[in-house]
């Protein structure tokens, strides 16, 4: 069976994204390091993630052989290597400081690109890579200079100085995704704080230098409004731990590579982010930049899951044919072709639009922002659902391979789920639609973006572009009926309008992907994936296009 050896080269889709988005000097950089961190992520780093998540999980040692508490987490030495490789590749760093062979800034598109490669092989550890860029965007915006140079040239180090990855510590045991409950004490001493209470679920505990924690000063008023924002180090200038016990850590059905623990605050030292009580408004920024982080790494397993399922397709043998000859086979490997390659041009248009709106050079408009923060809960919902998808119908193109732990797609299954989860669940992002529709009447401003590019689209595209109008027509009546109801009916179709709005937008990406390289395979794709998205006939597909474009979109590389 056909090994992946690099991921990158092995993705020409992704690859005319990358130069059609990068231009000049950076492009000719990016693709040597994509192609080399390709590599890296395909092969080493691909078995470090086997053994971390099958024998070598972080553990817990509690207490020091003379019965001290230490609360110390230990991950395997595989593991540490792969912190070393990705953060000195600039995952996070170049977004906010020089690459010193270019000598300017990189940004969010070209981080994001090397998170989809990563979350290829690592999507456990695309987590920790998360949460150590919303805490360098926390620190780099809203932190006074003093806190940044506690901070920033550990958060941003590319092997010049000791590394500090992030954390986002939000999570208490009585509120969960409400996080207006929350009750971790800020207490002045000073001009810092000390910290007391808990949180409940905290990814990468014991591996971060710094956590950016949600907690309400004393005195502060009930619910988010009353939270501020603090920076606490897990370590005193001296090692020892900053008043944090680890009470125990998380036994997780994935994403086993991240240590995700209960944790409890006894006076851990803090130091105030931006103002006070408005804390909830800097870590909702942070949580649509982790938000676009979900939906990378669900397009990266969709990938994974995709091309293990192509080459068993073409490698295993079942009743004297390969599984490939046979029509439902193919008719599975072409829409899951199909959908893979659209959702990573939609997913990278959100990211060009997230570059924009986050840069502080580019003048944006109120109606941008809001559309952006729109792609973002409608594609992390898509993305992570489609993940899961993925994951099964690979298992299924297995068989009973599929189920072992020695093939990878168990692994894929088990951290794809969580994607669902974290960020904000199918219902969470939902509301936030619902909250955009009422404060920016965001679903007129989508419906009138995506009329104007079907209206540019060429008239060869007409079939398509009805059915997706047709679309947009369903979606105007049910947005203008749901505008005028009570909160019950409007909070009971919120998805319904998300799900719809997804299905919109893939689809004109997928058009004007088709109408951008105007190559014959493209033009397939869109029909193959509008189909598809829009079926109207479930029980006869009389023209089996997958049938038809079997070859030229499974066996035959994208001209780049």
């Amino acid at each position: 069976m056909k090994k992946i050896e690099n991921f990158y080269l092995e993705d020409p889709h992704f690859q005319q994204l990358i130069r059609r988005s990068l231009k000049g000097d950076f492009l000719q950089w990016a693709e040597k390091e994509l192609s080399d961190f390709g590599e890296m992520c395909a092969n080493e780093i691909d078995e470090r993630a086997v053994h971390t998540d099958r024998e070598g999980q972080p553990k817990l040692i509690k207490y020091n052989r003379f019965g001290e508490e230490v609360s110390e987490v230990w991950v395997n030495e595989g593991y540490r290597k792969t912190v070393r490789d990705t953060y000195n590749k600039g995952i996070v760093a170049y977004i906010h400081k020089e690459i010193p062979a270019l000598g300017r800034k990189g940004n969010f598109l070209y981080s994001f690109a090397q998170g989809y490669l990563l979350s290829q092989s690592e999507p456990g550890f695309y987590c920790p890579v998360t949460l150590t860029m919303a805490t360098a965007l926390l620190l780099d915006k809203y932190a006074s200079e003093d806190v940044k140079g506690i901070f920033m040239k550990h958060v941003l180090s590319t092997g010049e100085v000791e590394l500090y990855e992030g954390a986002t510590f939000l999570t208490e045991r009585q509120g969960g995704s409400d996080v207006g409950a929350n009750v971790v004490r800020a207490v002045k001493n000073g001009s810092d704080f000390e910290l007391f209470g808990e949180k409940y679920f905290a990814s990468n505990s014991g591996m971060c230098g710094v956590a950016m924690v949600l907690a309400r000063v004393d005195g502060a008023g009930k619910g988010t409004k009353g939270l501020s924002l603090f920076a606490v180090p897990w370590r005193n200038t001296d090692g020892t731990l900053n008043g944090i016990h680890v009470r125990r850590l998380k036994d997780k059905l994935g994403v086993r590579a991240v240590p995700s623990a209960e944790i409890e605050f006894d006076g851990a030292k803090a130091f105030l982010v931006g103002e006070p009580n408005k804390g909830i408004y800097y870590m909702m920024e942070a949580l649509n930049l982790s938000r676009v982080c979900n939906a990378v790494a669900s397009i990266g397993i969709m990938r994974r899951a995709y091309m293990e399922a192509r080459n068993y397709a073409f490698h295993r043998e079942a009743f004297g044919e390969k599984l490939s000859q046979y029509p439902m086979i193919r008719e599975t490997l072409v829409n899951l072709a199909a959908k893979q390659e659209v959702e990573t041009s939609a997913v990278f248009r959100l990211i060009e639009m997230y570059d924009r709106v986050s840069s502080e050079e580019i003048p944006t408009t109120e109606d941008e922002a809001a559309l952006t923060r729109l792609y973002i809960a409608i594609l992390k919902k898509e993305t992570a659902e489609q993940a899961i998808h993925f994951s099964h119908e690979a298992i299924e193109m297995h068989g009973g391979n599929g189920y072992i732990e020695d093939f990878v797609l168990p692994r894929l299954l088990r951290d794809a789920q969580v994607l669902t989860v974290w960020e904000g669940t199918a219902n969470i992002l939902g509301l936030e639609v619902l909250r955009l529709m009422k404060k920016n009447r965001v679903h007129e401003l989508f419906i009138n973006q995506m009329k104007q590019e079907l209206d540019r689209l060429p008239k060869k595209y007409s079939a398509s572009i009805e059915k997706v109008l047709n679309g947009l027509t369903i979606l105007e009546s049910l947005a203008a009926k749901v505008a005028g109801s009570d909160d019950e009916t409007q909070t009971y179709h919120s998805k319904r309008i998300a799900e719809l709005m997804v299905k919109i937008f893939e689809s004109v990406v997928a058009l004007g992907d088709a109408a951008l390289y105007g190559d014959g395979r493209r033009r397939m794709i869109a029909e193959v994936f509008i189909d598809h998205t829009w079926k109207t006939n479930e029980w006869l597909d009389s023209e089996m296009k997958s049938l038809k474009y079997f070859e030229e979109i499974i066996g035959m590389k994208v001209k780049v």
